[in-house]
């Protein structure tokens, strides 16, 4: 496994530009099954687990050209069924959640979908009944094999119908849409996830022929059509990523410039950010974090404690609450962070309060923070990267920490962030990458 060895306690300085979003990547990647027609998409990270799609995609029989940097195009013309009876299969979508996304879309073409318990964080339970149960009432004949954990879902033909999901579930809305827009007659996703990556999956379908309205609601109509066509598509900016470098930003008292962020699809993203005290500023399609050595957490307007929680789009996304957590450290004030959707997710927060953080963890879905505003700093410590999230809010800790921190399990940061280590040098920071 690799390791990260920092020398934090530096103030950083220039700028940096977000990737493309690998939430969104899993799923309009998922989207080219849909059609035999060529389909380019760019702004594609260069991350673990869209590399490991892609190359899911490949042993698919999908025909991949890779354009240049980021820039991709795929052709699904000669889809090869018998793969997904594989070992190689069974192992690399095991190895990631986004690969239950194949399911939609190949179900919608083809008859059948398959796909093993996919992997992903270790973060909490994460049941896939909304997307069978929704994808059963589209037509599917499901199947679920409980010693092999394998889950199986076959049909003649889609037929729309109205679906009420049991929860928002980002990639269940993803499966669903992807199946309806080849799906026969009219189908209502009610309780779907709105997020801007399933917006942006809903415009790229429409691209290649869909017909979908309701785009950006919980309440999303599709109207079925016989064939869908290519298209060329662009991956929106990495939120969770920008998230990062504020946090980073405020937690080393340092200036960053962030290009192109996309401030229309950042949601509540800057506002949380500011109940903390931490300032961004806007300038033009940029975003700029000025040097704030000490920030402080704002009040409610009955004086009571700050409480921060996430919530299903547009409420704040439950990948930046560690990276929230780890900045309120360093805050002036004490605020309660609430982790409503994941019931393992603040689990790391051992490792900070090894570092001198002072941290109350209430029940696995509350913790409560005292920020020491730098007094005492953060300690550098030995750190184990458990997931993607709680593993760029450790390096963001470590960074913040004078001294030598070493972070192991780093592969689990580069599941999610393309090549973090160059991007913290060439803005001043002390990081190097250990096999």
């Amino acid at each position: 496994m690799g390791s990260f060895r920092v020398e934090g306690g530096r103030v950083l300085k220039g700028e940096v530009i977000p990737q493309g979003a690998k939430n969104e990547a899993l799923q309009v990647l998922c989207a080219v099954l849909l059609t035999d027609e060529p389909v380019r998409i760019t702004n594609v990270p260069d991350v673990i687990d869209v590399d490991r799609l892609v190359e899911i995609l490949e042993n698919l029989g999908v025909g991949v050209q890779r354009n240049g940097s980021g820039d991709y195009s795929f052709q699904a013309d000669s889809v090869d069924l018998d793969y997904l009876k594989s070992k190689s299969f069974v192992s690399l979508s095991a190895s990631i959640r986004g690969s239950v996304m194949i399911v939609g879309p190949l179900l919608a073409r083809f008859g059948l979908g398959c796909i093993p318990r996919p992997g992903g964080d270790p973060i909490g339970r994460r049941r896939l009944d909304t997307h069978f149960k929704a994808l059963v009432q589209l037509g599917g004949a499901f199947h679920y094999d409980s010693r092999s954990r394998f889950y199986r879902i076959s049909c003649q033909k889609l037929k729309g119908n109205h679906i009420l999901l049991e929860e928002a579930s980002v990639t269940g809305t993803a499966n669903l849409l992807m199946a309806a827009v080849l799906a026969e007659g009219k189908t209502i996703l009610y309780n779907a996830a709105c997020e801007p990556y399933i917006q942006q999956l809903s415009k790229m379908l429409c691209a290649m022929g869909a017909e979908i309205s309701g785009i950006g609601s919980n309440r999303l109509f599709v109207r079925g059509v016989e064939k869908l066509s290519g298209c060329t598509h662009r991956i929106l900016p990495d939120m969770i990523e920008i998230g990062s470098w504020i946090g980073l930003a405020a937690m080393t008292g340092s200036a960053l410039a962030i290009r192109d962020v996309s401030w229309e699809n950042l949601g509540p993203i800057p506002s949380v950010f500011g109940k903390l005290g931490i300032r961004v500023e806007r300038a033009g399609a940029d975003m700029c974090i000025p040097p704030q050595p000490h920030y402080e957490v704002q009040g409610f307007i009955d004086s009571s404690i700050m409480t921060i929680s996430d919530a299903p789009w547009p409420g704040f996304t439950p990948d930046l609450l560690s990276v929230l957590l780890v900045v309120a450290t360093q805050a002036k004030g004490s605020v309660l962070i609430h982790e409503k959707m994941f019931e393992s997710r603040l689990f790391f927060v051992d490792k900070l309060i090894d570092m001198g953080a002072q941290i109350v963890l209430c029940d696995p879905h509350r913790a409560s923070v005292i920020g020491l505003d730098h007094k005492p700093e953060l300690r550098p410590t030995t750190l184990h990267s458990p997931d993607i999230r709680a593993g760029i809010s450790l390096l963001i800790a470590a960074l913040s920490a004078s001294g030598t921190s070493t972070i192991h399990n780093i592969e689990q940061i580069d599941r999610g962030y393309e090549r973090i280590d160059d991007k913290l040098r060439k803005i001043g920071a002390h990081i190097v990458r250990l096999d």
